[in-house]
C-alpha cells in the first residue's frame, strides 16, 4: 500500500507537471523509498525547514491518524508544524489511510482527542474536510 501511494504522488505531480513533494512524519525506511522514486522522476523532495520552503510546496503526502466516516474527514495530529505547514501549503494534499483507523463519527475518536488535549506540550492538530481556503499561515493564500 506505502509503495502504490508514493509512485501516485510521484506520478500525480509529473503529470500535473509540478516540481516538489514533500512528507513530514515518514519512517526512514519509507523516507529512502519516497526520496529514490522522486529522484527517478526528477522531482525534488523538499526536508524538514518547511517553513522557509513554504511557496515552493507542491504535493504533501501524508498518513492520516483517523477517518471520520460520516462526514469524510481526516484528522492529523502533530507535535511539530511541518505536518501542518505541509498540509495547509501544498496544492495537493494526499493522505495514506488504513481502514482500521476509519471511525464511524467523532465520537469513535474522543479518547485519542482527549490524549491529545492531556499533553502537556502544543499540538497541530487538524481535521481536514474538503477542500478550504485560508492565509492564516504565513499569509500565503491557500486553496
Amino acid at each position: 500500500m506505502v509503495f502504490d501511494a508514493f509512485q501516485y504522488a510521484v506520478d500525480l505531480n509529473r503529470k500535473k507537471k509540478l516540481k516538489t513533494i514533500t512528507s513530514p512524519g515518514l519512517i526512514a525506511k519509507d523516507r529512502e523509498l519516497m526520496a529514490d522514486l522522486c529522484k527517478s522522476a526528477n522531482l525534488n523532495l523538499l526536508d524538514e525547514d518547511l517553513r522557509t520552503q513554504a511557496s515552493v510546496i507542491d504535493t504533501c503526502l501524508t498518513w492520516a491518524d483517523y477517518g471520520i466516516a460520516d462526514t469524510g474527514t481526516l484528522m492529523l495530529a502533530s507535535d511539530t508544524e511541518e505536518l501542518r505547514i505541509a498540509t495547509m501549503l501544498s496544492k495537493i494534499h494526499i493522505a495514506m489511510l488504513p481502514m482500521s483507523k476509519i471511525k464511524p463519527d467523532t465520537a469513535g475518536i474522543e479518547k485519542e482527542l482527549d490524549d491529545i488535549l492531556k499533553k502537556d506540550k502544543p499540538s497541530y492538530t487538524a481535521f481536514i474536510t474538503g477542500a478550504s481556503r485560508t492565509a492564516d499561515i504565513e499569509r500565503v493564500l491557500a486553496i
